[in-house]
């Protein structure tokens, strides 16, 4: 419980929960150690400054109004004229600075209604109204949660409230009417004849108001956006001592003690000047106009309200630096042990998995390296003869080898096999091989057999649109790197313009190029180093139609310019159906 001393000359008491970390330490939200904790924005006077309509004002036309000063005083008469500043009483002299110094007249009406428009959603602490005249007979506040589409009674005050408002007097609040509006008899006297006060804390009396930050139904019940002031009527001018048509409502101050709805999450709030709803400077990760939702990759546990025995601070997602980006499943985080509920999305660096903690197929983790390295994750490299596919073990990188196969990428043959000329049998059993086909040396020459093998075309070629239909693919590449690889040669090609593609795209960019030896042996192809070829084959001559693969019976030319225009024309024959292959 504190008390608060505010201008209006009165020392309020309310629950203000832990207020006082403001004054412990230069960020309330968190302690020495720098672990977060609860935290609450300062109280302010949420009506300073701003308007206040009332339904009625004096001096529309010139008015006499008067006052008793208390028996057997005189009574005290003021002229309220609009046209004249100095003897105006607007209602903007209910929250400007000059407190008691003015006062708003109503002129002589049976009732008056002033609204406040709070600028935003805020936890009201209290409502104070300093009259000028005597207190009203009968007077209720009432909120509004939807900047006064709708309004919520908040308290009653009448010497006969049952037959004034349908409510009996003032009882104990019971725990299960927290969120109910009383009335009360209290703050109803006519005496003192000025500088009366009336008094509203929603939290007073309301049994869980020590526990206020467990309790969402009292943080409901303190949420306002606006406030309505209803002064329903007077005490009788005869006991007043003035006439009827001279007595008038009449309040020189109100005051509105709240703070932001930050849900504990901030110990400062933004509230601009004029129109614009409050802003909460978050912490705890959190982000929003209230701090109500988890910053963007802050989302491995559940958004919550932060209360003093533990500031449920938002946590960071375990992407392992190769995601910015999760979003929190409710479903993970139950079967979690309600631990973790984080799901990394868009994982980079061939990584994949709920934490990017595994590799893409055809990927496997390089060991020397941690979790968290952009390299974590090797290509597999399996070799595209020797192995079944690209995919090998995520743990050791072992492809996947076909029979007779081995080694790491399945790039030779295991012991007791050799190589035979059979893509889908790249290696048989070296007594098959006696028996059946004649085992052929790594170095070939070019002789006899060579001749046999394949028929070199690196001279002249007659392109035209059957030959072009005939084919599955036409490039334009560039090699650039070359090494050799068992009993093939593994090129690098930089592919400059696709002309024709193939049943699995090819796309613009470096692709690996795998050329049996025995071919660049028998010059069936001339690959070179950093020069431009024009590529011509067909996917039958790959044994994986996945990968790009050039035999005796492809075609790489030396690249001539002339050949781009022709190319490209046939391109737009084929895109309009005219390519007929018989």
């Amino acid at each position: 419980m504190w008390c608060v001393a505010w201008g209006l000359g009165v020392v309020l008491p309310f629950h203000l929960g832990l207020l006082s970390l403001a004054a412990e330490a230069p960020d309330p939200c968190y302690d020495a150690q720098r672990q977060p904790r609860y935290c609450l924005p300062e109280l302010m006077d949420l009506a300073a400054g701003h308007p206040v309509v009332a339904s009625a004002t004096c001096g529309h036309s010139p008015q006499r109004l008067c006052a008793a000063q208390g028996p057997p005083g005189p009574r005290l008469c003021l002229l309220c004229n609009q046209a004249s500043p100095a003897t105006a009483h607007p209602a903007a002299y209910l929250t400007d600075p000059a407190g008691e110094a003015t006062c708003w007249h109503s002129g002589p009406v049976p009732n008056a209604t002033l609204t406040l428009a709070l600028g935003g959603r805020f936890e009201v602490l209290y409502v104070a109204i300093r009259f000028c005249t005597p207190r009203p007979h009968s007077m209720a506040i009432y909120k509004s949660m939807d900047y006064g589409r709708s309004w919520i009674p908040f308290q009653f005050f009448s010497r006969r409230c049952r037959s004034t408002y349908g409510q009996p007097p003032a009882l104990a609040v019971l725990k299960g009417m927290e969120h109910e509006a009383t009335c009360t008899d209290g703050q109803t006297s006519p005496n003192p004849p000025t500088r009366g006060l009336v008094a509203f804390m929603p939290l007073a009396g309301r049994p869980s108001a020590s526990a206020f930050e467990y309790s969402p139904v009292l943080q409901d019940w303190v949420m306002a956006t606006d406030l309505r002031m209803t002064l329903d009527r007077r005490h009788r001018a005869r006991e007043l001592g003035v006439r009827g048509r001279e007595a008038s409502y009449g309040v020189s101050e109100l005051q509105v003690g709240g703070r932001c709805q930050c849900n504990g999450h901030a110990s400062h709030c933004h509230v601009p000047s004029r129109d614009g709803a409050p802003q909460c400077q978050c912490q705890h990760d959190t982000t929003g106009p209230e701090c109500e939702t988890c910053r963007a990759f802050y989302r491995d546990r559940p958004w919550q309200r932060a209360t003093p025995s533990d500031a449920h601070e938002c946590v960071t997602c375990q992407c392992h630096q190769h995601s910015h980006r999760c979003r929190f499943s409710m479903e993970l985080y139950e079967l979690s042990g309600r631990k973790s509920g984080g799901v990394c999305l868009h994982c980079r660096h061939h990584t994949t998995g709920r934490h990017c903690h595994y590799c893409q197929p055809g990927f496997w983790r390089d060991p020397r390296r941690p979790l968290t390295s952009h390299k974590a994750c090797k290509a597999c490299q399996c070799h595209p003869i020797g192995a079944v596919s690209n995919f090998c073990n995520q743990t050791t990188g072992q492809c996947q080898c076909k029979v007779g196969v081995a080694g790491l990428t399945c790039n030779r043959c295991a012991q007791g096999f050799q190589q035979s000329r059979s893509a889908l049998m790249p290696c048989v059993r070296i007594q098959e091989v006696l028996t059946t086909t004649p085992a052929y040396p790594l170095e070939w020459n070019p002789g006899t057999e060579c001749r046999s093998h394949c028929t070199p075309s690196h001279g002249r070629i007659r392109m035209n649109l059957r030959n072009y239909c005939k084919k599955d693919y036409v490039l334009h590449a560039q090699i650039t790197a070359a090494e050799e690889s068992g009993e093939w040669q593994k090129f690098t090609a930089l592919v400059l313009a696709v002309y024709l593609q193939r049943s699995v795209p090819i796309r613009r960019g470096e692709h690996p190029l795998w050329v049996p030896q025995q071919d660049l042996a028998c010059d069936c192809l001339r690959l070179q180093v950093d020069k431009a070829y024009l590529v011509i084959g067909n996917d039958a001559e790959s044994p994986d139609p996945a990968r790009l693969v050039l035999d005796r019976n492809s075609l790489a030319l030396p690249w001539r310019d002339a050949w781009a225009h022709k190319l490209r024309s046939f391109q737009q024959q084929n895109r309009r159906g005219q390519c007929r292959v018989p």
